[in-house]
């Protein structure tokens, strides 16, 4: 669902809505982008099946990221160390900081994303692009 917005006007999506990107076994969507944010920040939800992986591990020279569980229980590497974060946790990883989650459990987990300052958006069609060759 493609959404414009000015960045002066609230933003109101219900459950569901947004950009959606579908990625193997991980679904993205995306809340708020570049487009309504002026390149501040990011929002995404990123839905993962049971026992999937996530995107590998990664980092980001410019970008803090914010995640916080949404659903379920979602493991998630910081620098070199797991961490299974239930529903409810709230981590901030600074830029420059080795990152991944994936979803060890039985049950979909879901993570809220706030990539800062934005733009992460502009990769998703790669990403998507990479995980379809991937089948």
């Amino acid at each position: 669902m493609e959404h414009k917005n000015n960045h002066a006007d609230p933003l109101i999506l219900e459950k569901g809505q947004g950009r959606v990107y579908n990625c193997g076994t991980m679904t993205a969507i995306f809340k708020a982008d570049e487009n309504e944010t002026q390149e501040k920040y990011s929002i995404s939800e990123w839905w993962l099946e049971p026992k999937s992986d996530g995107p590998g591990a990664h980092q980001h020279e410019e970008n803090d990221e914010v995640f916080y569980v949404l659903d379920g229980t979602t493991s998630i590497l910081i620098g070199e160390k797991w961490l299974d974060a239930a529903k409810g946790t709230f981590i901030r990883i600074p830029a420059k900081t080795i990152h991944d989650f994936k979803n060890k459990t039985d049950q979909k987990t879901g993570i809220l994303n706030f990539f800062i300052p934005g733009g992460f958006e502009r990769n998703m069609p790669s990403i998507v692009k990479w995980f379809e060759e991937k089948k």
